[in-house]
């Protein structure tokens, strides 16, 4: 699958309501997106998604179904990959410390053991 970061600005809040959503029509696509051009535009855009091996379809009754080619899972760690070497040079200590300095709400006990557990884990198993 090509990388996302290949996407348009338009192409990839297509992507980011499908993920959500599941599968969806083209109707339910115009539904999810803020400001969304016309259901034709949205149907145009995702026919040139599933052309690039985004977006699979099946047939729904009068409208076409359409769910992502990658897993959920995979697209998302792809996505958390390309912020990392984005947004804080690949350092996933620095992206967490973003994350806990700007976060409205505290870390609570259960998350924190958690990762602590996350962590005994992946050092146990030498990642």
């Amino acid at each position: 699958m090509p990388e996302s970061s290949e996407l348009s600005r338009r192409e990839r809040q297509i992507m980011d309501a499908v993920f959500a959503l599941g599968e969806a029509t083209v109707n339910e696509v115009v539904q999810a997106i803020p400001s969304p051009p016309t259901a034709m535009s949205v149907r145009r855009l995702m026919h040139i998604l599933e052309e690039k091996g985004y977006l699979r379809r099946k047939p729904g009754g009068r409208e076409v179904i359409y769910s992502p080619r990658e897993s959920k899972g995979k697209a998302g760690r792809n996505a958390l990959e390309n912020v990392l070497e984005t947004f804080f040079g690949g350092s996933l200590e620095e992206a967490i410390a973003a994350h806990f300095h700007s976060r409205k709400d505290r870390v609570t006990d259960a998350e924190r053991e958690r990762l602590m557990a996350l962590i005994e884990k992946t050092k146990k198993e030498g990642r």
